[in-house]
């Protein structure tokens, strides 16, 4: 005898669902939803399809549940139920799809997606997508954008994306609305070459879509929720990585402020080995110009900088709004004061010390992540040698690079070689760590 057929297994369903509500619904997904015995969603969605739904189907409200809806899910697919979770637009793009499947294993999990509201708002804006990149800042309330905030702050993920592409489309929240995109672009000095594009309620009788718009004009505007953004800018790749002149940078003069050259610079960053999602550390800043273009060479990573000098701090800070650096915070204080709160570094910079080198050195190795590295600026016999000491009680692995570099200069009709002071340039990198 054959084993009785037991009959469909139960399933769960991620269905995409926009403001339209059922009559936007395909009749497959109609039919997941009124055979399902439990339909999880945000109540927003739930009163879509409520008045459709079979007498007998439970709802829950995804707000506050989201960490507890797999187990929701299992609960009911063992008592034999089917499960129904409404996302807004494709489950796959932003949505629960994504986490629900690697919670659950995707045998379990069929998505079937409406329209995106990627797709929609472009159809509504008449421009095309396949070049963007897509971002969010649909989270709790971030606060205004400033410079030098840190990878904590809200923003900071859709800030870095629009920094690095021509073209981001951002899904929005009620509290970082477009009108707070719109200032941060400000803040970030994005004013003259940033034109954003706004889709509000789309869908709905009230839709709203704004195209173009500078960001002063969107700054002082309300729009209603749901709304998304896109953010088109010019060319992103004018702005050199590396190799900035001396005199492109603020910095005192005479030229005490600016302590790394050129030269010195384009070996110490070499010596840093950076990785694009590098953390790194800038102790003694100066103004700036090693810490920015740490920052250029690893856009998807963070500077932390630390100056004790208010001048050269206010020179840093602005260096980076004019450059606008977007990835680097600078502390003014003297180190280690603050350098605690501060991520474990990838790579770390001392082109000052404050008098506290060798406490600095063992910090710092103690700190370093394994594969990290530590190079530092000296143009003393003597803050060298206190350099080379403690990394050797340390037993940490360095070498000693010894640079010379001179520059051209006009001398009448003709040019000679003006000799720039000899720096030592010491790179060393947690031997114990390594070998561990």
């Amino acid at each position: 005898m054959k084993p009785s057929d037991p009959g469909p297994r139960p399933r769960c369903t991620v269905v995409g669902i926009l403001d339209d509500g059922w009559r936007g619904l395909s009749e497959a997904a109609r039919d997941r939803l009124r055979n399902a015995g439990l339909v999880i969603g945000a109540e927003r969605t739930l009163r879509l399809v409520r008045g459709e739904l079979a007498a007998a189907t439970e709802c829950r409200d995804l707000a506050g549940g989201l960490s507890s809806s797999p187990a929701w899910i299992r609960e009911a697919l063992a008592s034999g139920r089917s499960v129904a979770v409404l996302a807004t637009g494709d489950p796959l793009c932003h949505g629960i799809a994504s986490t629900l499947i690697e919670r659950l294993g995707s045998e379990l999990i069929t998505v079937l997606p409406a329209p995106s509201t990627l797709q929609i708002a472009f159809a509504r804006f008449r421009k095309v997508w396949q070049d963007v990149t897509i971002a969010s800042c649909h989270s709790q309330d971030a606060g205004e954008w400033h410079f030098g905030a840190t990878p904590a702050h809200g923003l900071y993920p859709l800030m870095r994306a629009i920094a690095l592409h021509r073209r981001v489309f951002a899904f929005t929240s009620p509290a970082n609305d477009p009108a707070r995109v719109a200032r941060a672009l400000l803040a970030a000095g994005y004013a003259d070459d940033a034109r954003i594009s706004v889709a509000s309620r789309l869908l709905l009788p009230d839709e709203a879509v704004f195209t173009d718009l500078t960001a002063v004009d969107a700054a002082g505007m309300s729009f209603s929720e749901p709304s998304v953004v896109l953010v088109e800018r010019a060319d992103t790749t004018a702005e050199p990585a590396f190799g900035r002149e001396d005199l492109e940078y603020l910095q005192r003069t005479p030229e005490k402020g600016l302590l790394t050259k050129l030269e010195a610079r384009a070996v110490s960053l070499a010596k840093l080995r950076l990785t694009s999602g590098a953390i790194v550390w800038d102790i003694g800043a100066g103004a700036g110009s090693v810490g920015l273009e740490c920052a250029r060479l690893a856009p998807h990573g963070h500077v932390w900088a630390i100056e004790k000098n208010a001048d050269d701090a206010a020179n840093a800070r602005a260096n980076a709004a004019r450059f606008r650096i977007g990835n680097y915070t600078l502390h003014e204080g003297r180190a280690p004061a603050g350098l605690a709160a501060w991520p474990n570094p990838d790579a770390v910079f001392i082109g000052g010390s404050g008098g506290e080198l060798a406490a600095l050195i063992r910090l710092v190795l103690s700190r370093l992540n394994a594969g990290g590295r530590l190079v530092m600026n000296f143009v003393t016999l003597e803050n060298l040698a206190t350099a080379t000491s403690a990394l050797s009680e340390l037993g940490a692995a360095w070498e000693v690079v010894q640079l010379q570099a001179s520059r051209s200069q006009p001398i009448l009709d003709m040019h000679r070689l003006a000799a720039q002071n000899p720096v030592w340039i010491v790179a060393a990198r947690n031997a114990h760590k390594e070998s561990a």
